[in-house]
């Protein structure tokens, strides 16, 4: 969805209010509406999106004012969008977080579907971004953390959110992060059928690679992927695989093709590009389990508080390991120096040895403990992007009906085959150079076009089934 600010009759001057929804150009025009939408009485629209409109709204004068959504009359008879927009109520009420945007009541007027919500005001963190340009790492991490606390609950729950992106992050005029916008939840307990099998749905820029093929199926994972990408924009204030199609995103996001953070910001961190890169693996197995394991992964300090440090040894840490003779070693350091021992390969085989914080607790391998996992967790680094002219883009994306949110469709167009053999000609694309073979094959020194355009269309078709089938 796309929300943006409307002009309204002059009022006085309080800060702008963040609502649920995302950004875009121009807010499209709603009909008129009912100044009273049941108990509740509409005071300005503070934003607008796919979905419909955002309104400032107050039950009574001694009630805080709250954010109504109401839906629109192009999206209010699509029954799919009807049952999202109560979905989206349900799912929001069963949440109690403070880093999550509550949904306070739900209700009809005049056929007209609207949606109670806490009102934030503030900023989206795109906006809060586009404003102050790049974030300071340690705030980026602040914030992003704190959506993730929220979002750990509602994986606990049972939800896959399956659009966490900056537009969807609230945050306060205090410095508070809240995640809003459940439209695309998915629910594990009660499957609604809502998104068809085989069909991505989300935010291209910020959404897994699996999502694309199948938001079905999307799990928590998917979640720490976006949550990784939003956490990458606000540090590099660049928007990952921005300025390319949905599909071509996505083939970059299965070939882990972009420019790591530290290659945009040399400044960044290497534990916080090692997090950022790990959340965005391709591979969901290499991504963190949960929301808890990427916060700590960020902070490099765990968050059991039954694996907290005694009172009076605060930085010493008990290894045990096997060292050459296969008899068992135990010892003691700081983790300072644990972490240059692991460096230096003075420990042998890191995945066999195992830490504690008092000689008599429970031993965890490494990769267990976020204090030394950076060093044990080894994580792809992404190829470095390379540009593709225009001739040579083989996939082409069906939006849904949200400017921002896209159903990716396999949908292969022809190419320009002199376009093939250039490309051809520069490097050794597998596929290009079956094609320049093919051609040497028939003997003549050009093909016809009609034939160069078959042969492209058939190899191309070929390819991209072998590609899936190999996936």
């Amino acid at each position: 969805m796309a929300e943006e600010s409307s002009p309204m009759p002059p009022k006085p001057p309080s800060p702008p209010a963040a609502k649920s929804g995302s950004r875009e150009a121009s807010a499209p025009k709603t009909p008129s509406l009912p100044r009273q939408m049941g108990p509740y009485t509409l005071l300005e629209r503070i934003g607008s999106g796919g979905m419909g409109s955002v309104y400032r709204a107050t039950h009574n004068a001694a009630s805080p004012p709250v954010a109504i959504k109401v839906m629109s009359e192009s999206t209010r008879v699509n029954p799919v969008l009807l049952r999202r927009f109560e979905q989206e109520f349900r799912a929001a009420s069963r949440l109690d977080h403070p880093n999550m945007v509550k949904a306070l009541d739900y209700g009809e007027v005049e056929g007209v579907p609207y949606l109670v919500m806490e009102l934030v005001e503030g900023k989206n963190l795109a906006e809060y971004v586009e404003e102050k340009g790049r974030l300071p790492e340690l705030e980026a991490i602040r914030l992003v953390s704190q959506v993730a606390q929220g979002l750990h609950r509602a994986h606990k729950l049972g939800l896959v959110h399956r659009d966490v992106k900056p537009e969807n992050i609230l945050i306060s005029t205090e410095g508070q992060a809240k995640l809003t916008d459940l439209g695309l939840v998915k629910e594990a307990e009660t499957d609604l059928n809502l998104t068809r099998t085989g069909r991505g749905l989300g935010t291209p820029h910020f959404m897994a690679p699996e999502q694309f093929k199948n938001a079905k199926l999307a799990d928590s994972r998917c979640d720490i992927y976006s949550l990784g990408a939003t956490l990458y924009a606000a540090v590099t204030g660049q928007i990952p695989f921005g300025g390319i199609s949905p599909l071509e995103a996505w083939m970059k996001k299965v070939q882990d093709e972009y420019p790591t953070p530290r290659a945009l910001v040399p400044e960044i961190s290497e534990r916080t590009d090692w997090a950022i890169r790990r959340a965005m693996a391709s591979d969901p197995e290499l991504r963190p389990a949960t929301c808890r394991e990427f916060v700590e992964d960020l902070t490099g300090r765990t968050t059991r508080k039954s694996f907290s440090a005694p009172e009076n040894d605060k930085d010493s840490w008990y290894l045990r390991y096997l060292d050459d003779h296969g008899t068992e070693v135990a010892v003691k350091g700081s983790r300072a120096a644990v972490r240059r021992s692991l460096r230096d390969g003075l420990l042998g085989d890191a995945s066999n040895v195992q830490a504690s914080r008092s000689r008599q607790g429970a031993f965890l391998h490494l990769r267990d403990l976020p204090e030394f996992r950076d060093l044990i967790v080894v994580v792809p680094t992404p190829q470095t992007p390379t540009a593709r002219p225009k001739e040579e883009t083989i996939f082409s994306a069906k939006s849904d009906i949200d400017g921002n949110r896209s159903t990716a469709s396999l949908n292969i167009l022809p190419l320009n085959p002199e376009g093939l053999h250039k490309h051809a000609a520069k490097n050794e694309d597998t596929k290009f150079n079956l094609l320049r073979q093919l051609s040497r094959s028939t003997g003549h020194k050009a093909l016809p076009s009609w034939v160069s355009f078959i042969i492209a269309g058939l190899l191309l078709v070929g390819v991209a089934i072998l590609y899936l089938l190999l996936r």
